[in-house]
């Protein structure tokens, strides 16, 4: 449930910097991001498997990439609902879902699946050996 919390914690930061980052894309505050956040979880845990089902040979063909055609839609489908998440073109969708996925790939490699920070702890053994 922790590691729930957190990995939802870091989609809101990774909406948050998509805002900031980008000129189309706006956050009325933390809240509306926070609720975008979720919505954007639920549609991507019910809509994104049938839309890459539906879109799997054009996924191939571009090797992947199509994905992220699938995640600006799925945003702008979220923006739809949330009245405090503006997003204004396609263009703008696209980029903030490569954001928003580069920002949640990096935070969530921090965490583990229990919901702790993963810290490595090197420990001198030796002149030259690291453990």
């Amino acid at each position: 449930m922790r590691g729930l919390l957190l990995r939802w914690l870091i989609q809101t930061a990774a909406i948050l910097a998509a805002a900031y980052l980008l000129d189309g894309i706006a956050v009325t505050g933390v809240f509306a991001a926070f609720f975008a956040a979720a919505l954007l979880g639920i549609f991507n845990a019910f809509f994104r498997p049938i839309l890459l089902l539906l879109t799997l040979p054009l996924n191939i063909l571009t090797l992947g990439l199509f994905t992220f055609v699938i995640n600006a839609l799925l945003l702008m489908m979220v923006s739809g609902v949330i009245g405090g998440l503006v997003v204004t073109s396609f263009g703008a969708a696209f980029f903030a879902s490569l954001i928003i996925s580069l920002v949640s790939w990096l935070l969530t490699s921090l965490v583990s699946d229990e919901g702790k920070v993963d810290v490595i702890v090197l420990r001198r053994r030796g002149e030259d050996r690291w453990e």
